[in-house]
């Protein structure tokens, strides 16, 4: 039990799904033991464990790493999810698929034409990168690789800048890709890239660490005491307690989505403990709830019975979660929780006027939109988009403002259950409308069918995409990263035979890679000018895209001589809304094929 890969061989079982606890309990023994005594988890081990779509392969890796220190229960979790930290801390590799290709070849001595014709062919590098290892011995063998050493490269090479920056990552990557042992070199370069391809989702990964907790309790000595708690219960009995102790994992993770905060608490005070000391917090943002579609009025009146609602125009913008902090300062992030703060310097610059005296803290949930100030009217989410990650005020010629805000939070209460009409009561008293700078989602509460349809035309004559529908009293609390039946949007591209669609020509298509290799991932597509008899791009659509409800693909000729295929309904917003950030001519994809 010395090497990366008999470890590998211990854990194989699991991976191909033999039951964790009525098979595995020796094996989690001998395993805990080898990881108290060596103090490190092969990297081999952390990456292999997450292969199996069944998230009892994950809770083999967490369950030995409970007894090890927090670091490297923090490094396995990171690593399952391809990630470097939290999404709001903007920890990026920078590292594309050209400058793995160049680590690669230099590591193993291969001429980089080569290995781009081989990723092309199998459309995945990170095995041509397990291929294309070297099998000559070394003199010196470098030192096995662990999860926490992996973890600590991957975030060294994140924080690098500067004019040879790029250099030293390459050269950090190489170090890695020689001490590679087995199938490592796969799961490093993926992860490298981005795209660890492995079938977990996060919620797995949650499930997962809460069923290890669970079962076996972390604070024990070695050997513990405890290694399954829910011993004796019944089949149905354990999985509903381990449900119910999952959700409460869930629901604290959507309020406080960092690690580093969350796990630790979880191995000291408890699953059960976690909703007491990791709350919602201005600074570190939630995941917002979203809504249902509609396809009209009648659906909604029959959705919504019984209940009051009040329905609001749905602006065309991006989501804004806006944070006002205790010293002042106003952060600003989006709904995948990125910080853009930078991008809205306009917003931030009024929310101290708009913000009354008695609010010390406190979270929004807001829509970002492009404001024409001569106009006075909404802008296109198309002109939205053309803004920079990072502007200055005297740069902006078209601002921002901040609508449809609903508050989440007020100096550090959070307010998620307590119901629609308190929260917007506690909006309207907390900050003041100014027209063009912060303003209320313009609503109607009314159960008329009439008058809502009216509303709806009218919204989107006042250039909005419809409605949201919300519900007031009745279970009508804040429900953190769901897709909740209690918000209905009521868009004018959902309601039947309103919509409008375009038929596209396709002029060119994009290999696939991944599970799309050997077919197309994607097409470009155009539309014929009759003026200068040619064909113009418009936008590349993905294949989900063309597989949309009542969008077809024909094998109908143009005119003009033409022998592309016409893909039909393509619906106008969805092509337009890829077009602002497709531009044909400044591409360079390299893995397309034009006709």
């Amino acid at each position: 039990m010395k090497t990366g890969a008999d470890f590998r061989t211990l854990l194989f079982p699991v991976s191909v799904g033999v039951k964790l606890l009525d098979v595995f309990v020796e094996l989690v023994f001998f395993a805990v033991g080898y990881s108290l005594k060596e103090q490190l988890i092969p990297a081999e081990v952390a990456l292999f464990c997450t292969l199996s779509l069944h998230f009892t392969c994950v809770s083999a890796i967490i369950n030995l790493s409970v007894f090890l220190p927090v670091d490297d229960l923090l490094c396995c979790v990171y690593l399952c999810l391809n990630q470097l930290g939290p999404a709001y801390l903007g920890m990026e590799l920078g590292v594309g698929e050209t400058v793995l290709m160049k680590a690669v070849a230099q590591a193993t001595g291969r001429q980089l034409d080569k290995i781009k014709a081989e990723a092309q062919e199998k459309g995945d590098l990170g095995l041509v990168a397990e291929s294309s290892r070297s099998n000559q011995r070394m003199m010196f063998q470098p030192a096995s690789l662990t999860a926490l050493s992996v973890f600590k490269k991957l975030k060294e090479i994140a924080a690098m800048s500067g004019n040879s920056a790029m250099n030293k990552k390459i050269d950090i990557i190489k170090g890695l890709f020689v001490a590679c042992r087995f199938s490592e070199a796969r799961y490093i370069v993926r992860s490298l890239a981005g795209k660890l391809r492995i079938g977990l989702a996060e919620l797995s990964v949650l499930s997962a660490l809460s069923q290890a907790v669970c079962l076996t309790p972390p604070g024990q000595d070695f050997p513990p005491a405890v290694i399954d708690a829910g011993k004796g219960m019944s089949a149905d009995s354990k999985r509903a307690w381990i449900e119910e102790k999952t959700l409460v994992l869930k629901q604290t993770y959507c309020e406080m989505p960092n690690y580093d905060v969350l796990i630790p608490v979880l191995l000291k005070e408890g699953i059960d403990e976690l909703p007491k000391h990791c709350k919602l917090t201005p600074g570190v943002p939630l995941r917002p709830m979203l809504a249902h579609p509609t396809k009209g009025v009648g659906e909604v009146m029959k959705k919504f019975d019984e209940a009051a609602f009040t329905c609001e125009y749905k602006y065309d913008g991006e989501r804004a979660q806006i944070h006002i902090l205790e010293s002042g300062e106003v952060r600003v992030f989006s709904r995948n929780q990125e910080d853009n703060t930078t991008k809205y310097p306009d917003i931030i610059s009024r929310i101290p006027k708009v913000k009354k005296e008695s609010v010390v803290s406190c979270v929004l949930d807001s829509e970002a939109v492009a404001w024409d100030r001569e106009k006075k009217q909404i802008q296109p989410f198309q002109v939205l988009t053309t803004r920079k990650r990072k502007v200055r005020i005297p740069e902006i010629c078209w601002q921002c403002i901040a609508r449809n805000a609903l508050v989440v939070c007020v100096s550090e209460q959070s307010l998620v259950k307590q119901p629609l009409s308190r929260r917007r009561a506690l909006l309207h008293e907390s900050f003041s409308e100014v027209e063009g700078e912060f303003v209320f989602a313009k609503s109607i509460d009314s159960d008329n069918t009439d008058a809502i349809a009216e509303f709806l035309e009218q919204s989107v004559k006042d250039s909005c995409e419809g409605l949201m529908v919300k519900t007031l009293e009745k279970d009508a609390t804040y429900e953190i990263a769901k897709r909740s039946h209690n918000w209905l949007k009521l868009k004018k591209d959902y309601l039947d035979g309103v919509g409008d669609t375009v038929d596209l020509c396709v002029i060119g298509a994009y290999l696939g890679k991944g599970k799309r290799t050997g077919t197309y991932g994607g097409f470009l597509l155009a539309c014929y000018d009759e003026e200068n008899e040619e064909f113009q791009s418009v936008c590349k659509v993905t294949l989900p895209l063309c597989h949309s409800p009542g969008c077809c693909v024909t094998s109908e000729h143009m005119d003009k001589g033409s022998k592309f295929p016409v893909i039909r309904h393509i619906p106008v917003m969805a092509v337009f809304g890829i077009w602002c950030l497709y531009d044909t001519e400044k591409s360079g994809n390299s893995n397309s094929l034009f006709t």
